[in-house]
């Protein structure tokens, strides 16, 4: 299936069962297992695991493929993996605490990097 067409029915199907702040992030300059990371927040668990679920059920009727499903038992972070497209669904506090957003993003934001020598410590 064509990476566009793929990620517009992923984001439908987040945006039908309400999920907040969707961010689409094209990773092709930065991974080659995957061209883009799909984010998007639940209220709920239950919102989570329906949301991915929504995701997961829209994209096999489309002809799409699905290679897997994680996190349904606690839905505090369920991803989905379309294989060129990789869903996460999460809760608002864990999102936060693992801020894909600034781990996947294409340039370091300024003054939040230094070298590692300049870090080290001699003893």
């Amino acid at each position: 299936m064509d990476i566009r067409k793929l990620q517009r029915i992923t984001v439908n199907a987040l945006e039908d069962i309400k999920g907040k702040d969707i961010e689409v992030i094209n990773t092709l300059k930065l991974s080659d297992m995957f061209a883009r990371i799909v984010i998007a927040t639940g209220d709920s668990n239950r919102q989570t695991r329906a949301l991915a679920r929504n995701v997961h059920d829209k994209v096999k009727e489309a002809g799409g493929e699905v290679l897997g499903m994680e996190g349904e038992d606690t839905g505090d972070w369920v991803l989905v993996d379309l294989g060129d497209i990789v869903v996460h669904v999460m809760l608002p506090a864990v999102r936060k605490h693992y801020d894909l957003e600034t781990l996947w993003q294409t340039k370091p934001k300024r003054g939040a990097s230094k070298t590692a020598a300049g870090d080290a410590t001699e003893e």
